[in-house]
């Protein structure tokens, strides 16, 4: 099994190599992931373009990055590549995401419960700074203010999803 450490550096090597990959088809990278499932590895590359992806993209990315990866020969163990979309509800996880969606509603999964029980919030990003995620209520105007390293995935909500990323 890969360490954690090793596993990030995976990640990026992979980014590294897929970003010039996605820009020549018009593509950009929007996350890398890299994770064991049962018994299974996965390298998941997460491709985004301002009209929205489709599966000629993902079918193109897969292609071009095949050969390279093959050369570069990053991971030892067996594994699948997936090329997808980050979808309309994706995960916010770098800082150019907040960035990009400030003003955008968000939800919040926390990986313990707040004292009265809550493990979701869900609200408008209003910045992230220093690994710190605020976001505040639309409806009571309540502001929080949410360390990131204790979620446990942070989603744009369908809503406010923006097609100019």
């Amino acid at each position: 099994m890969a360490s954690r450490k090793k596993s990030g550096n995976t990640v990026e090597i992979v980014r590294r190599l897929a970003e010039p990959i996605a820009k020549e088809l018009g593509l950009t990278i929007w996350d890398v992931r890299f994770l064991k499932e049962g018994a299974q590895w996965y390298l998941r590359i997460f491709i985004d373009k301002p009209e929205g992806v489709g599966i000629d993209d993902c079918e193109a990315m897969s292609r071009a990055i095949n050969d390279p990866l093959d050369k570069l020969d990053p991971i030892e163990q067996n594994y699948c590549l997936e090329v997808s979309s980050p979808g309309i509800n994706r995960e916010l996880t770098r800082p150019e995401h907040f960035q990009a969606f400030l003003g955008a509603e968000i939800s919040v999964k926390l990986i313990r419960p707040l004292e009265d029980g809550t493990r979701i919030l869900d609200g408008v990003l209003k910045s992230y700074e220093d690994s710190v995620i605020t976001l505040e209520n639309p409806e009571d105007g309540q502001v929080a203010a949410i360390p990131k390293k204790e979620t446990a995935s942070v989603c744009l909500l369908e809503d406010d999803f923006v097609e100019d990323f």
